[in-house]
């Protein structure tokens, strides 16, 4: 990777400390749920002796709430104390089989083995030379480290189309180069959810926005802000006059082997 290629990860990076403003944590409630079948998919992939996973990038437990209730022991991580005071709050937060670990998942001390490494939606906020040799010390011999996302069709980033460029307080990059492009990931598998239909109401698809980087309600600033939800609930009510957004949704599931430190 190039010097200016580090820089451009180091900002990306950096991007992610908005998930600790308590603006974003609470507007997280408004982004889609995992469909159900998704945590089928990965308790199949678990070996039949160990259920232990490692859920990294947890935010408030959208994955290992759910997982807890079906495996021996779910350390979900993240670095954000914020998002994990309100994941302990909701729905099976304080399930026995589940422990909260606070810090940065390059360096946190953890409790291996794991059968299982569940990454959602956050995997792209890491840095991944550090996290993949470390996945692999961490994992059992043939265990997986899964990613996890959604899908929706109208997508979030199209549905306000330009305005959103106009309001965003990050720039839009991404990662230099994929992690499968760097050989630090070899994928095995694939398989994606059934879709569903996901209907929200436009006051939260709009609040949705606000869960999200460049949308956090402390960087925009309270005139921004109030401005972009102003344009962005008149902007919809022109499509969807009765108030209500309807989404397909699925869930989808990558998995392989974390590239060992050489």
């Amino acid at each position: 990777m190039t010097q200016d290629s580090q820089a451009i990860a180091a900002e990306y990076r950096g991007y992610a400390e908005a998930f600790q403003d308590q603006s974003v944590v609470e507007a997280y409630q408004c982004r889609p749920p995992y469909p159900d079948s998704t945590f089928d998919i990965l308790t199949q992939l678990l070996p039949p002796h160990c259920t232990a996973i490692l859920d990294v990038g947890c935010g408030r437990g959208e994955l290992a709430r759910h997982l807890a209730q079906r495996v021996e022991r779910v350390d979900a991580v993240d670095v954000s104390p914020a998002m994990i005071e309100q994941g302990k709050k909701l729905p099976s937060g304080n399930h026995p089989h589940l422990r909260w670990v606070q810090g940065r998942i390059e360096e946190v001390q953890l409790q291996p083995p794991y059968a299982l490494v569940t990454a959602g939606a956050s995997l792209h906020w890491m840095d991944w030379k550090i996290v993949m040799p470390r996945f692999a010390e961490l994992l059992l011999e043939g265990a997986y480290l899964a990613e996890v996302g959604t899908a929706m069709i109208p997508s979030p980033w199209t549905l306000l189309g330009e305005m959103l460029s106009r309001y965003r307080t990050d720039r839009y990059i991404t990662q230099p180069h994929d992690v499968r492009e760097q050989h630090l990931f070899q994928v095995v598998g694939k398989r994606a959810t059934e879709t569903i239909l996901f209907v929200q109401s436009v006051d939260d698809v709009v609040e949705s926005y606000h869960s999200r980087v460049g949308f956090s309600r402390e960087r925009m600033g309270s005139v921004q802000a109030a401005a972009f939800d102003q344009e962005a609930k008149e902007t919809l009510l022109k499509t969807y006059p009765s108030g209500m957004v309807p989404f397909q949704l699925r869930g989808h599931v990558v998995w392989g082997f974390p590239k060992k430190k050489e």
